[in-house]
Order: structure tokens, then sequence, then C-alpha cells
């Protein structure tokens, strides 16, 4: 990987004389806040917006290809599908090349959370090697190659939420949210406050769990009275109030960079208790003390304990400082990102 040398931050520049068409590799909104909502409310005025199909993507006229989590395109249960996805990827960046489409990736991980095979590295290889502009949601992202990149941060959640009445919070309420991966480490957050002390502290873990998580928590919530699971994925309203009531939220990821889950719980006033990582302390400092607490090593009932005394001392109706995660500035600098990528992308021919 290489350094952050070629990051920049990109000006503000006059709107293009017809709106660019900027093709996602997401699916469209479904109710349920996801970072395709924040990407289509935010988006520029001058910016429309695709959603992915295969068939968009190989056939439709568009000005630019934006990648996010790229091992999605072309993964599937059954080996022919994917097979049949890697071709086609490949087919893509032909046809993106051939028409000087320039392909602008957001580098939401620096890896895939879960490996794949040799052939999918391949594929996102290629995709690497094809990449006009990299962005970054935090200056600390290392770069898989030496095209250009800029930061842009990702925004926050206030006004998506605010349609949700948030509840107040319950004194000793901890609270795990999210999807259950093993990587997320729900399993060390429930071992840990197993061996906290406390007949006044809870435990709440709510999310959909991937293969193998659902019996992990369960067998877990089945040994303390103090913990409950709600394992699904759950609607806006159900995930603010889940929120709302929790004093603490605690995301004990074994590995951590990028975190709308830490968004989410600060748009709500809800302060984290997450790994510490360049990444956290970037945005633990942005947003004032108190609201994102870093730990090292393992999760311990310490921890735990001594980030409960330090939500105590944040005042009640305080609010982590999220005005540089404002989604309408953001989407500008998106805009900006576009044409300065269609530049890169013409230059190159």
């Amino acid at each position: 990987m290489t350094s952050s040398t070629s990051s920049s931050t990109l000006p503000l520049s006059p709107a293009p004389s017809r709106p660019l068409v900027v093709q996602h590799t997401l699916a469209p909104p479904d109710g349920r806040t996801k970072y395709v909502d924040i990407i289509v409310d935010g988006a520029a005025p001058d910016v429309s917006i695709r959603y992915f199909t295969w068939k968009r993507a190989l056939k439709a006229d568009y000005d630019v290809f934006h990648v996010h989590w790229p091992e999605l395109m072309i993964r599937g249960k059954k080996p022919l599908k994917r097979f049949a996805r890697r071709r086609a990827l490949q087919v893509l960046v032909f046809r993106l090349r051939r028409k000087g489409i320039p392909i602008v990736r957001t580098l939401h991980n620096v890896t895939p959370h879960e490996e794949g095979s040799a052939a999918e590295n391949r594929s996102l290889d290629l995709v690497d090697r094809s990449t006009s502009l990299y962005l970054r949601l935090n200056p600390t992202t290392e770069l898989p190659t030496d095209a250009e990149a800029v930061t842009i941060l990702h925004g926050h959640y206030i006004e998506k939420f605010a349609q949700h009445p948030l509840p107040p919070r319950e004194p000793g309420r901890i609270l795990y949210f999210g999807i259950i991966r093993p990587y997320k480490g729900v399993d060390l957050l429930l071992d840990s406050f197993r061996e906290l002390p406390g007949d006044d502290l809870t435990l709440r873990v709510v999310g959909s769990p991937s293969v193998g998580q659902r019996e992990l928590v369960e067998a877990r919530v089945a040994r303390d009275p103090r913990t409950s699971a709600l394992l699904a994925y759950v609607d806006d309203d159900v995930l603010v109030s889940e929120i709302g009531h929790a004093e603490l939220v605690v995301l004990p990821y074994r590995e951590m960079h990028n975190s709308g889950a830490i968004l989410v719980a600060l748009s709500l006033s809800r302060p984290a208790l997450v790994p510490r990582s360049p990444a956290n302390t970037a945005l633990r400092e942005e947003v004032g003390p108190g609201w994102v607490i870093e730990y090292d090593g393992d999760l311990t009932p310490d921890v735990i304990a001594e980030a409960l005394r330090t939500v105590r001392t944040v005042a009640a109706d305080a609010a982590p400082d999220l005005s540089r995660r404002d989604w309408k500035v953001l989407g500008e600098e998106h805009a900006a990102a576009y044409r300065r990528a269609i530049e890169i992308a013409q230059a190159a021919r």
C-alpha cells in the first residue's frame, strides 16, 4: 500500500452545464438508514445518481462509476455465479477504459472484512489498478495504489433520525448494535460484561447475525439475566429507540477502520466505546471529549466500567460536534471529486 502523500482536498468548482450521471455500486434505499441514504440525500444538485445492476453498469450511459465495497459486486453463494460476476467485472472495466469513464472508489475498508479467494483478490486488484480517484473517509487511510486521492468525511445522520422520538438514556444500559459478524467481537463484549459486577447494569445486543453468530449470542445471553438480544435487522424507529435508551454504546470490533455505527451513535448524542485506531483517535479529537472513548488491547470489565464513569462526566443535554459532517457540504465535495476524476480519465486517454 502507498502512503497518503497523494491525498488532496478538492476546491468546489462551478457546476457543469449538465448534471453528472454517477453509477454507484449501491442498491436503492430500502427504508432503513444505510450509507446509500446519505449518498442520495446529500447529492449535489448537479449530480444524478444511478443504482447498481449489472445490466445498467454494462450498458447504460453515465459519467462516473463509483465503487463501494467492490467485493460485494462479485460475491455469491454459488461458484458459477461468482465466476460469471468476475468475468462481467472484467468486461465492465474494459468498457470503462474504452469509453474514458473514470472509476471513483470510496475506501470504506482497507481490505474486505471476510477474506475472499485468490480469484476474487485478482478481480479486486483489477479494480484498484483501474481506479482514477480514491475517496477516503478519514485522512489516515492507506491507499492501495498511487492513484490520486481526496478525503471526504463520513456524514452524520442527525436529520435522518430526527423524525423519530429519542427516549431518555437509562443509567447503566450498554448497547451493541449493527450486523453481527465474527470480526465485530460481540462475543468479547458478552464475555466481558458477564464478569462486570453490578445488578444495575444491563447489556442489549441488537442486530442481524451472520452465519453462526445467532447461536453464539443466544448461548451467552442465556448465561446472564442482565443481558438481552434482538437478533434482527431493525427499522429506524426501533434503532433510534434502542440507541436512545443506552447510556453507552460499545463497538468491540476485533479490527476497526471506518465505522458508520459510531456516526449513528454520535448523531443521537450517545457516546461510543471503541478500540483505539488512528481513525477513531481523529474522530475523538474532532467531536470533543467524552464522546469517543478508546481502549487498548482486549476489552475487559474494567475498560467498560471506566467508560461508564467517563460518560457520566458529560452533561445530559450536551452533543458532539459533528459540524464538519454536514451532507450538503459533503455532497458538493463528492461532485468536485467526480469532476476531477473525469479530468484524470480524459488526460489518460
